[in-house]
């Protein structure tokens, strides 16, 4: 009698055992979903965050191709205006140089700045893809441990 006792006591702690197992499978397999839908995610929000910055550059160089197409007609009303008044177009001419310069560099520096953001959204990204990469690497290794245990 303490045989069959001491096998249905056996017996219920492989059941528990596999249990447990199967348990801590389900939650490996939750963790690696939750994983990869973050990282999807995640993928997603670059991918929107470099297609905005995408828009934003298409939308600067319309903007500069605008601003050069107002400007040569400014020059060519300019050129007009000086050959009919000769006494102001010293003067004029100077400012509209230095009012183009002025407009150059201030779409220079915002194409630099949506750059500078649109590297700066890509490698926070990757940095986020990296340390994502490590946790699940750590709960694969801390998972593993807990098998071998």
């Amino acid at each position: 009698m303490p045989e069959i006792m001491q096998a249905q006591a056996e017996s219920d702690e492989l059941t528990i055992a596999l249990g447990e197992a199967r348990t801590l499978k389900d939650t490996v397999r939750a963790l690696r979903d939750a994983l990869e839908q973050e990282r999807v995610d995640k993928e997603h929000a670059v991918q929107g965050a470099v297609a905005e910055a995408h828009n934003e550059i298409v939308q600067l160089k319309a903007t500069a191709a605008a601003l050069r197409d107002s400007l040569e007609q400014a020059r060519i009303d300019r050129d007009k205006a000086v050959q009919l008044a000769v006494v102001a177009g010293s003067d004029e001419t100077s400012q509209l140089k230095a009012t183009a310069a002025a407009l150059r560099d201030a779409l220079e520096l915002q194409r630099i700045s949506s750059e500078k953001a649109v590297q700066a959204a890509v490698a926070a990204a990757h940095d986020e893809i990296r340390q994502l990469k490590e946790t699940v690497s750590a709960l694969r290794a801390a998972v593993e441990r807990a098998r071998v245990k």
